[in-house]
């Protein structure tokens, strides 16, 4: 078996793992709950309401790690970033900077293919008050830790917002990579380099709230991507 080809299995396993989680009873109430509460924008359309995995191409040298799935985004489609406003500013911007084919993601079948990047979360299911529990968050890690070993090409970790910056940290640590001492403090534009010569960088979170805001432009983000072109020469 090729290089590629373990790297493709291991991820299959990965996600084969996570989309049958029930760790978590309070995410799994609330998850299986949203799609019985969908807006009317929604009504009809179906609800995978399971844990969500990663996706993207496993010869990955970038790896973009968000929070968790929105309640009518992720949660709904069954898939990351996919089919809510977080998913349409983020994969805008991949498209720009030549990640992705095209600057939509609104279903599992739209075409959607992402180039040298994996796009994945700290957390795979749609957390009330967008907010997982310490506990929680520490019951799902070990998914993104198996994620960071099968990714065995990742030069760069893009880390969206605070509580995924940490997260990224544990993950690191937990997967036998080293430990930063002391740990870098998270900020947009955050950069670091990790044990083993991979850099990470943050940026704010891509949520409705940041973006409708202000607080995260796409000139903003555009300027972490342009470093993480950088970072990948």
């Amino acid at each position: 078996m090729s290089l590629r080809d373990r790297r493709t299995d291991a991820l299959a396993k990965v996600t084969r793992d996570i989309v049958v989680c029930r760790a978590c009873p309070r995410l799994v109430r609330f998850r299986e709950a949203a799609a019985g509460n969908a807006p009317k924008r929604f009504s009809g359309s179906g609800y995978v309401s399971r844990p969500v995995p990663g996706f993207g191409d496993p010869a990955a040298r970038l790896l973009v790690v968000g929070l968790a799935p929105a309640a009518h985004g992720g949660n709904r489609t069954g898939r990351v970033f996919t089919g809510d406003s977080s998913g349409d500013f983020l994969f805008a911007a991949l498209h720009r900077f030549g990640f992705a084919n095209q600057a939509r993601s609104v279903s599992r079948d739209d075409g959607l293919t992402l180039s040298d990047c994996w796009v994945t979360a700290a957390a795979r299911c749609a957390p009330p008050a967008n907010r997982p529990a310490p506990s929680e968050f520490d019951r799902c890690r070990p998914f993104l830790v198996r994620e960071l070993a099968a990714l065995t090409r990742v030069k760069v970790l893009l880390a969206l917002g605070e509580l995924a910056f940490r997260q990224v940290l544990l993950a690191w640590s937990e997967a036998g990579r080293g430990a930063l001492v002391p740990r870098p403090a998270f900020a947009h534009g955050t950069r670091a380099d990790l044990p083993g010569g991979v850099t990470l960088l943050a940026s704010y979170h891509v949520s409705r709230q940041n973006t409708n805001t202000g607080r995260l432009t796409a000139a903003l983000f555009d300027a972490v991507l342009a470093e993480v072109r950088r970072a990948l020469r």
